[in-house]
Formats: structure tokens, sequence, C-alpha cells
């Protein structure tokens, strides 16, 4: 999909039937969103089934225009769920990782204030279904990892399509 056909869509369900057109025999179709190297958004379709998607910062999605599509009221809504613990889970192991490494002062963290939220109450950082690339050799944890404090949403894109074999792809519509 190039970015003239994107400019049309409005909605999930219009990204969704437009990935569900480039597919073949029903197979699964992956659409890569970056917006100004601020936030990724991966979106899963698998034939009729409802997409996967993965944000690597809702907050900053929040911002955008291609936000709209990606960030769900089902989405949003549901990432204090108890569906989401899972993902919650591998942020907070990722997070302890680096507070270990960094030694910080823990003083300042309380797990008790809940998620840290940016406009409109989305939620500052990933949101969605982190393993949705599991399959491909991608665990929630790596694509946590891609999608964590510094890391770029250009670069984290780009090794995605590099482990997935479609970098060439990517860059191509660039």
């Amino acid at each position: 999909m190039s970015e003239t056909e994107l400019d049309s869509v409005e909605t999930l369900a219009d990204l969704a039937d437009l990935a569900r057109e480039a597919a073949e025999d029903d197979n699964t179709v992956l659409v890569f969103i970056e917006q100004e190297d601020a936030w990724f958004a991966v979106v899963r379709v698998d034939g009729e089934e409802d997409p996967r998607i993965f944000v690597s910062d809702a907050a900053a999605a929040a911002r955008s225009s291609y936000g709209d599509v990606v960030l769900t009221e089902e989405l949003v809504g549901r990432a204090g769920d108890s569906e989401f613990d899972d993902l919650d889970n591998l942020v907070a192991e990722l997070e302890e990782s680096d507070d270990a490494e960094s030694n910080a002062d823990s003083e300042e963290d309380d797990e008790d204030d809940g998620p840290v939220t940016g406009p409109g109450g989305v939620p500052v950082g990933p949101l969605g279904d982190a393993e949705l690339l599991s399959e491909f050799g991608i665990s929630g944890p790596e694509l946590l990892g891609l999608s964590g404090e510094g890391a770029e949403p250009g670069e984290a894109l780009s090794e995605i399509a590099d482990a997935l074999g479609c970098a060439e792809v990517l860059e191509a519509v660039r």
C-alpha cells in the first residue's frame, strides 16, 4: 500500500478492507504506519478476523491524523482491562530491567499511580497486541524493546521489516 492509498482511510475498518484487497488467498497482511518518526503502528489483518494492532506510543499517535485509525475506542478503552495484563507485565519487565541496568532511584516510582496518560486519557507508551508478530519470530518483549524510550520508530520499523524479510518493500514505499 502506498501513502496515497492511506490518505483515503478514515477508520480501522477501511484500513482492514484495503489490506484484505491486497492479500493473496486470505494470507496475513501486515500494515506498517510511521508518523514523522514519533510513533509507529503495526496492524495485522488475517482474512476476515478483526485486525490486531500494536502502537509504539499511543499518546503520540493520539496527536496524529493516523492515530484516529489505529486508536480505536475498543483498544484505548481496554488499556486497563485484564485482557492487557500480559502487555502490562511485559512493559513492567522491560522497565524493571532498564531500572536495574541504570540503578535509577526508585523513590519516584509508585506502582499504585496507574498508567501515565496523554491527550484524551490515552496511555503514554505502547498499546495493543505486542504478540502480533510472535509467529514471525518477533516476540512481545522484542517488539516492546523496539518501541521503548529512546527508540526511533523509523529504525524500529526497519528492524521489524528486516526480520520479516520485507525491508526492500518498506524502503520502496517510504
